[in-house]
């Protein structure tokens, strides 16, 4: 049975049939020292029942509150070779998505290689859309040109943008999920179509 877990500074030393991927950034150890030390718990690895280590995602909470740009951010996601096509990706992209719901995200964001299809189709399937290119964000070697990157981007509450039906005066209903929080803390607006609420009043379970 895959055994999805923290990631542990003896990992370092473990993960080198994952990082060997050439579409994989590999940093230096205190980079990764430091989300161990900030973010652990956006840092988790998937391992095998033999014990090889399977896959990874890396990630970090940034940005401002105040502004509504508070999120989380994906800075690595990597599967090995012989344990792709088993979904691990999309349950690892999953967590990290529930983790920064928990900590209060309004989105989820990456960077991915604008060459990167493979990828790029799959981000796309799991819901993230491309907000910006970002021009030379790769740097190349061998002296060839820098690469562009995409941001993408996934709403935290992009689950919940079916239609809603408003039930009862403290809750309201979707197809997928039921979602009961204060009325009093839920604005739409109708210009724009945009939904905010209070987080912390915020409860949801799937059907």
């Amino acid at each position: 049975m895959t055994t999805l877990r923290a990631f542990t500074c003896d990992d370092l030393f473990r993960f080198n049939n994952i990082n060997l991927d050439p579409l994989t950034e590999t940093y230096g150890i205190p980079f990764y020292l430091q989300y161990l030390a900030h973010w652990p718990e956006y840092f988790i690895v998937a391992e095998a029942p033999g014990g090889e280590l399977m896959g990874y995602i890396m990630g970090k909470a940034e940005g401002s509150v105040a502004r509504e740009e508070w999120h989380g951010h994906v800075t690595a996601l990597s599967v090995a070779p012989e344990f792709r096509r088993l979904g691990l990706a999309a349950k690892l992209m999953e967590l990290l998505e529930e983790i920064s719901e928990k900590k209060g995200g309004f989105f989820v964001d990456l960077f991915v290689r604008v060459s990167n299809q493979v990828a790029v189709n799959m981000y796309k399937q799991l819901g993230y859309s491309v907000y910006r290119t970002v021009l030379e964000y790769y740097s190349a070697s061998s002296g060839e040109p820098d690469e562009d990157a995409y941001d993408m981007r996934k709403s935290s509450f992009q689950r919940y943008r079916e239609e809603i039906s408003y039930t009862s005066a403290s809750s309201c209903e979707t197809r997928r999920h039921r979602v009961t929080l204060s009325c009093s803390s839920y604005a739409m607006y109708q210009g724009s179509g945009s939904i905010s609420y209070n987080l912390q009043q915020l409860r949801h379970k799937k059907f």
